[in-house]
């Protein structure tokens, strides 16, 4: 695969994205695969450190979930490089390229990763999920009892269970909210601080589908946006003038080459 196949294969995952360009360095790295030059809109890929396709591949769609979020996100955008709208974009453009046959999943068909992959679930992530909401229940009769006998629950969560409060309340909502321990401990620790019930319910429903914990956060817990006072505003009008000129720039050139095609023909 070439750098033009593999920007090809990217465009297909997600065509409506500002105009880059995918470039093979033709050099091994020591610290990366790749890396996105944000100010260019460059994707450069080390090449020589990856010997098989599929590789290649994972390390493009990498990149490009860099590139997409650079070009989209809310100013001022964010100095970490991976936030969780960085591994939403980066999951869901890997879903679809499984979805396209152009990056098989060997996780769902060899048998090795998903034989394991029914013990890790089936016999400890359920389990663990199990078991946070047995001990919400527990959780619920000592409340009970403590206030039988007029005594502090923290103060027995505290001193009796050596058990923080943060942990106390993740349990004791999990229970609560009846919770499918098949999403294991921390999922059911995630849902938990979904506070619209019916989006908690479509989170864990996506959960179960196959949506990935990054992709929730993504969708169910970022902040919500306040109005954006005016130098944000001044700041996003002044990048969009500038991606604007790019892609015009990019539309003209692609017609020169048009025409200069048809006028050999």
């Amino acid at each position: 695969m070439n750098q033009d196949q593999l920007k090809i294969l990217l465009l297909r995952l997600e065509p409506a994205v500002e105009a880059y360009t995918v470039i093979f360095s033709g050099k091994k790295s020591r610290k990366v695969d790749g890396l996105y030059r944000p100010d260019t809109r460059e994707i450069i890929i080390h090449n020589r450190n990856l010997e098989h396709e599929q590789e290649l591949v994972y390390t493009g769609i990498h990149e490009l979930a860099h590139h997409i979020q650079f070009t989209t996100a809310a100013l001022p955008i964010s100095s970490r490089a991976h936030t969780a709208a960085f591994w939403s974009i980066f999951h869901t453009l890997l879903q679809r390229a499984e979805e396209q046959g152009s990056y098989p999943s060997i996780f769902s068909h060899n048998p090795e990763f998903t034989a394991l992959t029914d013990k890790i679930s089936g016999e400890i992530l359920t389990v663990g999920g199990g078991l946070v909401r047995k001990l919400g229940s527990c959780l619920l009769e000592a409340q009970e009892l403590c206030r039988r006998y007029h005594v502090s629950f923290e103060d027995y969560l505290e001193r009796v269970l050596k058990l923080p409060r943060s942990e106390a309340s993740v349990s004791l909502k999990a229970c609560a909210l009846n919770l499918d321990p098949a999403l294991g401990a921390e999922n059911m620790k995630l849902l938990t601080r979904i506070k619209l019930p019916e989006e908690r319910g479509q989170a864990e429903t996506e959960l179960l589908a196959g949506a990935t914990p990054a992709q929730i956060r993504s969708r169910y817990l970022q902040r919500r946006e306040e109005a954006a006072p005016l130098e944000l505003l001044q700041q996003e009008r002044t990048r969009l003038e500038a991606q604007i000129h790019r892609l015009k720039a990019r539309l003209s050139e692609i017609e020169n080459k048009i025409a200069a095609s048809q006028e050999e023909e």
